[in-house]
């Protein structure tokens, strides 16, 4: 039988899949660890979005939208600020509550690096989590910023390429090469989903591969036709 999301990993740092399947011993090690991981969503608010130049706005949304979902459904702590709501960067994008309602708000007083408001970076190690991973509009400030901070704090540190946004490709590729410089692990929406799902065999399977469809709708196809090719093989054994 698979093992509930709450006991596919376990916090021991091997991050190890539990499913009463032999796996090998060192698979995983270098991933993601679900259990030791905390998103941080910053800054996707709607004013801001018009500025976005290096990805479509609906994709940077659908991807931020699927991130909150992945953490809502493994449990994986959140945390949202914005600088200021109130201003002309607009409000937060309301999909990330939606999808993920235990996520934590953190106002900030107009400071524009979230790791500069201490009750910000007080939530985030309340969360007792070492890896960060990180999203946000623009990358090159509202993410680089706090990113590059708790990188020198000692956390382990990601950043969601394709779910943060920035006025332009130059910028998106000078950021991306500081990240690198830093230390700083570029991933992708689709990448994290896959690192805390990691297998098939758990019960929750059925529910992340509709989280895929999110970063990936071409995906809804593998799935209707795999269904639909059960619902044909079963109905050609019904009538022999």
């Amino acid at each position: 039988m698979s093992a509930g999301p709450e006991t596919i990993f376990k916090a021991d740092g091997k991050n190890a899949i539990h499913d009463g399947i032999e796996h090998e011993a060192g698979g995983g090690k270098a991933l993601l660890d679900p259990t030791d991981t905390a998103f941080l969503l910053l800054d996707h608010q709607s004013g801001l979005f018009q500025n976005v130049k290096d990805i479509s706005v609906a994709e940077l949304r659908a991807n931020v939208t699927a991130l909150a979902k992945v953490a809502a459904l493994q449990r994986i702590p959140v945390i949202t600020t914005a600088s200021e709501p109130n201003g002309p960067n607009g409000p937060l994008m309301p999909e990330i509550q939606e999808a993920a309602p235990h996520a934590v708000y953190v106002p900030r007083k107009g400071e524009v690096n979230a790791w500069d408001n201490a009750q910000f970076v007080r939530t985030v190690r309340e969360t007792g989590k070492k890896t960060l991973v990180m999203a946000g509009v623009w990358t090159s400030v509202c993410v680089m910023f706090p990113a590059l901070d708790a990188k020198a704090a000692g956390f382990k540190v990601y950043a969601v390429i394709d779910a943060s946004g920035d006025p332009s490709e130059m910028t998106s590729r000078t950021t991306l090469a500081r990240f690198v410089q830093a230390g700083v692990i570029p991933t992708s929406a689709n990448a994290v989903l896959c690192e805390v799902h990691r297998t098939w065999n758990r019960p929750d399977a059925a529910q992340l591969a509709e989280v895929y469809t999110i970063v990936s709708p071409n995906y809804r196809a593998v799935i209707e036709s795999y269904r639909k090719a059960q619902d044909v093989g079963a109905a050609s054994r019904a009538s022999r």
